[in-house]
């Protein structure tokens, strides 16, 4: 603890016109974080941080939500770091949410402090440790070291590169309404700038990516749901069986982000998450009804002829996805491709395709006698592909399947199969502002030998009113780039000269 106070102290003489000048002329200067050099990055504290955030976590949660289940001792933690892992019982959206949202402060604080993405999530790892070893009197979960370790990587890091992209936006001098937005994406990142002052307030270099955005709001016009699940299934057999059923008109919203676009001329991906794509989509019946990340952990990128750049390699995933009658969540790690093609002057497909293996949880909502949700390793596959006509249109449409085994399952019997398919058609109307028309069905097959084959489907179309990032749909022109102009053909030119 002293050596981590000695971290702090610099941090205290910073003068009041921000400059980084030492109030007092016998100070120490102030050691300012390099993202080239490494020149005050910090190990310690992150490490003070993640230990004290524990400790506080703890004593919420033994005081207000479980003391048998937090309230550890001496004793529970001695016999924890004796006995064998098991994969727990917990709520669905606590193993599979809370987990990785949790993973997620844990990589915030040790990136904002300047650590790398693999150091980070060495520190990510640890702190998952010491939770399930110190922070519940239970025996400790091998599904939720995985998830917050990995899910919270993979979720921890798009927050940290978004956020330091909206500072970058600010010219290197972000204000408050800036600050308070990169603070609400990694909060954690915005503590470390809050407390640490001049220290970590370096923003991390984007390198000046390709990337589209979308925010959008609307409404569910049409739903359809098929279910043989019973709802009531242990009541008495004179009473009429209960069936799943689905809010079909709601209020619906959905962000989605892609970060380091292939194509642009300079661009390189040498570090982890220098491509990712970022999807969120909520209900008004269903708070969190998606959240899909994909990410370049180690690749490269690479041409063929004059009108395809692609980017190859390994890629991490975390996919939670849960629309109102099921709920599938994986974290995976998967081969696979992103690249751009130009089919003529204006009309470019842009697409993905992953295939590869992850640690995966599914089952039904809500459904009386059958099993609450099943864990196994989960081969998966994605496939995605983006149409945009010019700046006006675009289709995209995205398939995905997850096999949740049952390898590597308590249970050991038992398998699911899930397919979730959408289609979005986007037309831009007047500037940033778009129209966009969504169709989205998912089918969940479950069987296990002592319980009846599960069978549930639901489709959506939703209406939207969408604001896009800027007034061009995230396509990337290296040819115009190579003739002078801009990698993306709305960067820097008015709305007007585009219509």
């Amino acid at each position: 603890m002293q050596a981590f106070a000695q971290e702090q102290a610099p941090a205290a003489v910073i003068s009041a016109n921000g400059a980084g000048m030492p109030s007092d002329p016998d100070a120490k200067p102030v050691r300012r974080l390099s993202w080239v050099t490494d020149e005050g990055k910090s190990y310690l504290i992150p490490l003070g941080e993640i230990i004290s955030y524990e400790l506080l976590l703890n004593q919420y949660d033994r005081n207000f939500i479980d003391r048998s289940v937090y309230g550890t001792t001496p004793s529970t933690i001695s016999h924890n770091f004796s006995h064998g892992w098991v994969v727990d019982t917990d709520p669905f959206a606590t193993n599979q949410f809370l987990h990785p949202y949790g993973g997620s402060v844990y990589n915030g604080l040790a990136r904002s402090a300047g650590l790398n993405y693999w150091e980070a999530l060495g520190y990510t790892a640890a702190g998952s440790l010491l939770w399930e070893e110190a922070g519940e009197t239970g025996a400790p979960s091998i599904n939720d070291q995985i998830t917050t370790t990995f899910a919270g990587s993979f979720l921890g890091e798009p927050l940290f590169r978004m956020a330091n992209l909206l500072l970058e936006g600010g010219d290197g001098h972000p204000g408050i309404w800036r600050e308070l937005g990169a603070a609400a994406l990694s909060p954690s990142t915005g503590f470390n700038r809050l407390m640490f002052g001049e220290r970590f307030s370096t923003i991390f270099p984007s390198r000046d990516p390709a990337y589209f955005s979308r925010l959008s709001l609307g409404v569910t016009l049409n739903s359809d749901v098929s279910s043989n699940i019973n709802l009531n299934a242990n009541v008495t057999p004179d009473e009429p069986s209960a069936q799943q059923t689905l809010k079909r008109t709601q209020a619906a919203g959905d962000f989605s982000f892609s970060y380091g676009l292939p194509g642009k001329p300079g661009y390189t991906y040498d570090r982890p998450f220098d491509y990712f794509n970022f999807e969120f989509s909520a209900v008004s019946a269903n708070l969190f009804e998606n959240i899909l990340i994909r990410g370049l952990l180690y690749g490269t990128s690479y041409e063929s002829g004059d009108n395809y750049r692609g980017i190859w390699g390994l890629y991490g995933s975390y996919d939670y996805i849960a629309p109102q009658i099921y709920r599938v969540s994986s974290t995976a790690a998967s081969l696979g491709t992103t690249g751009e093609l130009w089919l003529s002057r204006k009309v470019a497909l842009q697409g993905t395709a992953l295939g590869g293996m992850g640690y995966g949880a599914a089952g039904t909502i809500h459904g009386s006698g059958e099993r609450n949700y099943h864990y196994g390793l989960t081969p998966q596959a994605l496939l995605s592909g983006r149409l945009t006509f010019g700046d006006r249109a675009q289709v995209e449409l995205t398939g995905r399947e997850y096999y949740v085994s049952g390898v590597a399952s308590t249970e050991h019997r038992g398998a699911e199969n899930i397919l979730r398919g959408d289609a979005t058609f986007t037309l831009r109307v007047y500037g940033r502002g778009a129209l966009a028309l969504k169709y989205v069905a998912s089918k969940r097959d479950a069987h296990y030998p002592d319980l009846a084959t599960t069978r549930q489907s639901v489709q959506t179309v939703s209406l939207f009113f969408t604001l896009l990032g800027d007034t061009g749909l995230g396509a990337v022109d290296w040819r115009n780039a190579d003739a002078g102009g801009p990698a993306q053909p709305h960067e820097g030119e008015p709305a007007e000269r585009l219509d």
